[in-house]
């Protein structure tokens, strides 16, 4: 296997592991295991778990930015494009392996005095809230600044309740609120034709 394969293999194993079963709960020999692999080889490709964990969340954000800018992209009314997040979201759900938010899920077994991981999060998360900011630039007509801020962060805090309580309940109603509630916050403003 080529270098670049064994590394995608490594993190496409540990990514498994940390999204069903948890960050602090998978051990690196449980990781070794099962991707197969010697200790060196591991530790050949990643300094630490924490630097895999770092690779993981960069991974599934890439992966979730990517199908929700084709999701927008397809979107054939302003409406559509804004609310996309909460049909990404929705698909997502509809997968078998579905078990919430990543991030959050890794969020809640560190501490904000982790040096690596928590400020990737943040990042992140601000890289969705600019993302959504955009697309809000692109279809509100004279939107200011606070009120697409205030679109952005009402999308932004919609969505991540729907993803934890959809997990939570084992069921789409969240989801299909959250989109709901969407719809009423551009209920104030012009959408561009």
């Amino acid at each position: 296997m080529k270098k670049e394969n064994i590394r995608q293999h490594i993190i496409t194993v540990a990514s498994e592991l940390f999204y069903v079963k948890g960050y602090n709960v998978t051990g690196v020999n449980e990781i070794i295991s099962k991707a197969a692999i010697a200790k060196a080889t591991l530790y050949h490709h990643f300094k630490s778990k924490e630097d895999l964990c770092v690779a993981y969340l960069q991974q599934k954000h890439k992966e979730f930015i990517d199908e929700l800018q084709l999701s927008i992209a397809e979107g054939k009314l302003p409406k559509d494009k804004l609310l996309s997040i909460f049909e990404v979201l929705r698909n997502r759900f509809r997968q078998k392996d579905f078990h919430g938010c990543w991030a959050q899920k890794i969020l809640a077994e560190i501490t904000a005095k982790n040096k690596k991981v928590f400020p990737l999060i943040q990042q992140q998360k601000k890289e969705l809230l600019s993302l959504l900011d955009k697309v809000i630039q692109d279809t509100v007509a004279f939107s200011s600044k606070a009120e697409r801020e205030k679109i952005a962060g009402g999308i932004y805090l919609l969505y991540e309740s729907a993803i934890t309580e959809s997990y939570l309940h084992k069921n789409d109603w969240p989801i299909h609120l959250a989109k709901q509630m969407g719809a009423d916050l551009l209920l104030s403003v012009q959408l561009k034709k």
